[in-house]
């Protein structure tokens, strides 16, 4: 491991193999040891690179005066790719990490040669971030599941635990978030090493539920991504994370859509052989398709 200065922060990475280089991006209350069961396999094949987002363990904390703000981590990513000379990369993202890779790469399209989202939670696709009567509304009926699966994750999830973290209450805040996201156990279903690292990110998660939230995102800026896209979906997840990708899968122009088995969100961790060998599969035919001069093999 090594530290590297981008944007005015110290951030820790991981850099490991060679070839065509790989960036991680992990979700959130993680860091950069979410891709622990990634980083083996895929830098037998690529230059792989995985890092602690800013205010990620072991990072320095988020001072209390200051926001946690997702332009801001966007704007840590594009800067990282340029800072290590790694474009276009092959970036994979999960989860909040997916939704930032997502982002950089409509900000700047030359920087991915390739794009892996496993769930990014892009629920500003179809409203604000606090979702007004008539927005809900409009949803309701246009995309009645959607809109409800939306208000059902509201309301059990992220107010509730934003409500906690703001009085304070850390680990209830952790426990009510992660039954909203990972569904029946929730917190109390993780291994003790993923325990550890929610315990290690406590206050950036914190600092995320009770923040400015996602940045919004609109149908014509998920159209315009031409970059060759994998999109992932754990076979268990709540129904959201599912409705959610439906609609990148009708928006993405090169898209190519896997159901990871025997998973939920946590898919990288719950069944990483499935994953890991459904996102090399994906970048081998990226490569093969980029030296080729044409597009993989994407229905």
């Amino acid at each position: 491991m090594s530290r590297i200065d981008v944007n005015g922060a110290a951030l820790e990475i991981g850099d490991k193999g060679e070839g065509e280089p790989l960036l991680l991006v992990h979700g959130s209350a993680s860091d950069y040891r979410n891709w622990e069961n990634q980083m083996e396999p895929f830098s037998a094949e690529f230059r792989t690179i995985a890092y602690s987002r800013r205010y990620h363990w072991p990072n320095e904390k988020i001072p209390a005066d200051k926001k946690y703000l997702m332009d801001e981590q966007v704007e840590d990513l594009r800067a990282l790719i340029h800072v290590l000379d790694l474009a276009p990369v092959h970036l994979v993202g999960w989860s909040f990490g997916a939704f930032l890779a997502l982002m950089a790469v409509i900000r700047e399209p030359s920087v991915a040669r390739s794009l892996v989202l496993a769930e990014p939670p892009v629920v500003t696709l179809f409203v604000s971030n606090k979702p007004r009567p008539l927005e809900l509304l409009k949803l309701f009926l246009t995309r009645p599941r959607t809109a409800a699966a939306i208000v059902k994750f509201g309301a059990k999830g992220v107010n509730p635990a934003g409500k906690a973290f703001a009085r304070g209450d850390d680990q209830k805040g952790l426990e009510i978030f992660a039954q909203a996201i990972f569904g029946r156990g929730g917190y109390d279903n993780f291994t003790r090493t993923r325990k550890r690292q929610v315990q290690d990110n406590v206050s950036e998660a914190g600092a995320e539920l009770t923040g400015p939230g996602f940045l919004p995102l609109s149908a014509d800026q998920v159209q315009s991504v031409e970059t060759p896209t994998l999109l992932l979906n754990g076979e268990r997840s709540i129904p959201l994370f599912k409705l959610l990708s439906d609609r990148l899968a009708e928006l993405l122009p090169h898209v190519e859509r896997t159901s990871i088995p025997a998973a939920s969100h946590l898919m990288l961790e719950e069944n990483p052989t499935a994953f890991n060998q459904v996102v090399l599969r994906f970048l081998r035919e990226s490569t093969s398709a980029a030296e080729s001069g044409s597009r993989p093999d994407i229905e």
